[in-house]
Parts: C-alpha cells; structure tokens; sequence
C-alpha cells in the first residue's frame, strides 16, 4: 500500500508558486499590468492576465477621443488590476484606471517641467468645464478657456488642444488646467516678432477692431495699435464714432512703440497737413473771422474758425454787460459767430478770441450820447453800503455814491430814501471806458452849494464863492464824537468832518472834550473838490499856517526870541490893527 504524503506548503512556498503565476508581470491588486485579448464578446473584451484566470473589460473603454478604439483578438493591453479574484473566479479589471494611471504619472513630470499636455474638453460643469487628459480627468476654469470671455464654447469641444496645468492633487485627484496662458504665451510670441518687423513713423494699414470713448483700437496683423481720439483729426472729435467704425481699413502712423509692454500708439492726423502751420500769418491779433461754436465748458466757448483750427472765447471776453453768466446762455453749440482774435500762440496751439470786441462797447456809447454833466434817468438796480446802482441806457450800470446823493445829509442817512425799483434822475459825473464805470450825483442835480472860489482871503470867510483849498473859514461845532467833530462851514451847507489828529497842532489839545456843540472855530481847508463837492478842514493846519507867518513877519526863533514871544508879537499887531479898523 503506497504512502500518503504529508507535505503541508509553507508560507513561503506559496508566494514563490504566486510569483512565478503572475511571471513577468508582478502582478499585484492595485497596479497596472498586460493582458491580451483572447476573445470579443458582445460588449465586452475578455482578458487573459497570465493568472490562470481572465478579466472582462467593457468595450466602451476602449473608445473615446484619443483612445485606440476597439480592441481585436491577440491584442495585449495594459488594465489596472483591482482584485485578483471575484465571486465568479474572475479577476476584477479596468481599462479606464489603467489609462488614468498612466496620464498621472505622465502629468506630473509635465507639471514638474512646466510643459504643456494635450486634452480634448468634453463635458461643461458648474464654473466651467472638465477635460479628458488621456484618461486623467481634469477642471477647466470658465476664466480660463480663453483671453477675451468668449460666449459659445461649442467650436473648442472634443477637439485635441494644448493646455497648461495649473494645479495637481493626486491625493484628491485634482487636476486643474488653463488654455488662456497657453493663448497668451502663443500671443506674446507672436506679437514680439510682429512688433520686431515695425518702426516708429512707419505708415501701415489696419482694420478697426474695436471702439472706446477714448479711441479705437486697430489690428495690424496680429496686434492692436491703440488710436487715441485725439490723434485722429487735427479737428476736435468729440466721439471716435464721428469718424471710424467697427471693420473700416484705415491708414496710420506708428507713432511710438514700447518694446517692453508691446504698445503701440497711432495715429491719423499726422498723415495730413498740420493746419497750424504758418497760423500767425493766417490770423493776425485784431483780425475779425466767423466760426461755428463746437463745444461750451464753463469757463469759455470753443469756435472752430476751420477744420483743425479751434479758438478758445474765454467767459471774460464773451459780453460787455453780461458778467458771471455760464457761456451756454451766450452762445449755443453749432452756433456761427464772428470773433476777434485777441491772441495767438502756435506753441501751445492756443488761440484766444474775444465775442464782445466784435460788438459796440456800451460804455463808449453812453460816453458819446450822456458826456459829463449830461442828465439820465434810470431804476435802482442795487443798494450797497457805499452807493446805489442805477440801470442806464446801454445795458449798462453807472454808480451814485454816498456822497453824490444829498448836500445836507450824511450819506448813511440819504441812501435810505431810496429803494430797489425807485426810478432815479442823476447828472453825469464821469465816464470811464477802460475800467466800464459811470459816476452818477444825484446831489448835482440841485443848486450848486459852491461856486468856483477867488484868488486870496487871507482871513476867515462865510462867502461861499471863496472856497477853496487854503481858505481859512469858520466852522459851526454840530456834534463832538471820539474820532473828531462834526462842523459846518458857516454861510454855506457844507459839512465837514474834523478828524482827532487835526484838532490841534500840539498832541496834548488834539482832544474833542475841548469843544462844544454850537461853539464856533476857525479852520483851514485842506482839500476841495469842485466835482465832487467833498470839502476838509483842519485847525492844526491853520495854527501850523499862522505860526509860519507870524516867524516869517517878527523874526525866528534862531536870532533868540523864543517861540512865545514871536506869536505874543503877531497877536498884539493883529489886535492893534482890528483897533484901528474900528
């Protein structure tokens, strides 16, 4: 009878016999290795591993973008092995996983290298769009399909392109990938040699490709040139799309070129003529022209007096009468005006203009028809603290001040009389052209209080028709105040006022409290004027006066009589002299 054996396999024993199952494949769960097709069925491919057991691998995976399509009997593919045996004796693998194993391993040494990898976009998710990166499944952005947003993605699905990956995750299994700097590193290549081949000054055609309110933006052929607005006509161009329009050819000037930021500035109007040379010549100062009104700001107007020639009316120099009044109710846009020029810079490209200098000055006028002394009528316009402004003929104002309204009443007192609206008669006192003022009196329109004064009179006098400055008069005290007195000039209606410092030659009698309401005191006139009727007098001046005169007559203080006894001299001979007149 024959032995049974008992020999029990180790451990050791069974992972040799396991390994030299799986041969050259070292086959474990959990990694990629190679099977070969040995038969098609249906919808399934089944796979023989070399471990005495075969997988089934859906025949679906096999196909897709960048896929090497159904497989055929005697093929050898690789799987990824997930279990080495399922409840039917299969072994558990995939297509798909070995695939996506494969790009992993691949994507990261592009990743690490900063290469690009090809991908084919198949799906649209939330925020943006997924990407089969043979077999790797990865994010692409919505902001980073493309430079510009783009609206339809439709044209760039299922179609093999270049992508760079942004971010990896195998942990997580994240891949994310961006097409835009692919397209802006393509761009900056290719917009580097464009701007290598251009020159500042070069003349080149271009499409418009684009229109903002600051210009337009023009492809030369791969990169955009910007048009600023100010650059395309030597004219004012309020708008680009006065002029061009989106797709229009149109000829430039490279203007500047910045090679670093691969800028490029055009321009239109330096293909034509420069307008403003030679303009001195074309418009002298004082030389008259007619132009149309093409923009109002508010300081001023803008007159294009021709194409690419603008003049600036400055609010100051757009009415005679019409002040801080916006320019818009002056003039209006597309007006035509005629306009004098009042300046011309051709290095600034500046040109002033004057409206008014166009039209008859009012104040000349008036000086013409109302000269001085004349008589005019007119309403009050406005009450000041120091006048009343009365509307003339001419759209013009002329000024009544506080002294010109009444001989007897102080200004303060007259001006009350009046009110806004009142119609005014008044005489003409001046007429200034250059400064546009017009003195008006009201007072003047009454008896003339003064008349022209007469050479002499050394003395005191009540005769109006002596008044002038010099004259020693005799002054009535009407009212005593801190700064001075109040006074009337005796025999006339003149009223003066005598200022503290004027009082008195000596600084200890300069002092009001000295004199009384009624007291009567003999003063100088310092100043008169005839036209404006104004009259000051002054008592240290005449005690100045009479000291002089009396040194002069008894000798000076220098041959040894003292002050005092040269006045004590005057007054005994003007005492002996009022005796012998009696």
């Amino acid at each position: 009878m024959a032995s049974i054996s008992t020999y029990a396999p180790t451990r050791e024993d069974f992972a040799a016999l396991l390994d030299e199952s799986y041969g050259d494949n070292e086959a474990f769960e959990g990694s990629v290795v190679k099977g070969t097709v040995v038969a098609i069925e249906k919808d399934v491919a089944v796979i023989d591993l070399g471990l005495k057991t075969e997988g089934r691998v859906a025949l679906k995976e096999f196909q897709g973008p960048n896929r090497e399509g159904a497989p055929v009997v005697g093929d050898v593919v690789e799987v990824y092995l997930e279990r080495i045996e399922n409840a039917l004796g299969e072994a558990v693998i995939s297509r798909d996983k070995a695939r996506r194993e494969e790009s992993w391993v691949k994507l990261e040494k592009a990743f690490e290298k900063q290469e690009k990898v090809e991908g084919v976009i198949f799906n649209q998710v939330k925020g943006g769009f997924t990407v089969d990166l043979d077999g790797a499944v990865a994010f692409l952005p919505r902001s980073q399909v493309d430079i510009r947003p783009i609206r339809d993605v439709t044209p760039l699905m299922g179609v093999p392109q270049p992508f760079q990956i942004l971010k990896m995750d195998r942990r997580r299994g994240n891949i994310v990938v961006s097409r835009r700097t692919v397209l802006e590193e393509s761009r900056a290549e290719q917009r580097h040699e464009i701007v290598a081949n251009l020159e500042e000054g070069q003349v080149i055609e271009g499409m418009v490709k684009n229109i903002t309110d600051y210009g337009a933006f023009v492809d030369l052929g791969g990169i955009d040139g910007l048009l600023h607005v100010t650059d395309i006509a030597w004219r004012r161009v309020n708008h680009p799309t006065e002029v061009l329009s989106i797709g229009q050819t149109v000829r430039v000037k490279i203007i500047k070129i910045n090679h670093d930021t691969h800028r490029i500035s055009l321009g239109m109007k330096q293909l034509l003529e420069d307008p403003w040379q030679g303009i001195e010549a074309k418009y002298p100062v004082e030389a008259r022209f007619r132009g149309r009104v093409t923009n109002i700001t508010d300081y001023g107007a803008f007159v294009e007096l021709e194409p690419g020639i603008e003049g600036l009316i400055h609010v100051s120099e757009m009415s005679w009468t019409k002040k801080n009044v916006h320019p818009g109710k002056i003039v209006a846009t597309s007006q035509e005006v005629d306009v004098q020029v009042l300046e011309v810079d051709p290095v600034k490209r500046r040109i002033s203009l004057g409206l008014k200098q166009t039209l008859a000055n009012p104040w000349e006028s008036f000086a013409e028809k109302f000269p001085i002394g004349s008589e005019v009528e007119g309403e009050v316009k406005n009450k000041t603290e120091f006048g009343l402004f009365i509307g003339l003929d001419g759209d013009v104002d002329g000024m009544v001040h506080l002294s010109d309204l009444d001989w007897k009443k102080p200004g303060e007192q007259a001006i009350e009389d009046y009110k806004k609206g009142d119609i005014v008669r008044a005489k003409v006192l001046d007429v200034d052209i250059d400064k546009e003022r017009i003195s008006l009196g009201v007072k003047q329109l009454g008896g003339d209080a003064v008349a022209p004064a007469a050479e002499g009179a050394p003395k005191p006098t009540d005769d109006p028709s002596d008044l002038k400055k010099g004259v020693v008069v005799t002054c009535e005290i009407m009212d005593v105040k801190d700064g001075g007195l109040d006074v009337r000039i005796v025999g006339t209606d003149f009223t003066a006022f005598i200022k503290r410092n004027e009082l008195a030659r000596d600084r200890a009698d300069q002092r009001p409290e000295r004199f009384a309401v009624g007291e009567k005191v003999d003063a100088r006139i310092t100043q008169f004027d005839r036209r404006t009727r104004k009259v000051t007098v002054s008592i240290k001046a005449l005690e100045v006066a009479e000291e002089k005169e009396a040194i002069a007559q008894y000798g000076s203080a220098d041959s040894g009589a003292s002050l005092g006894d040269i006045l004590g001299a005057a007054l005994k001979a003007r005492e002996k002299g009022g005796k012998a007149e009696e």
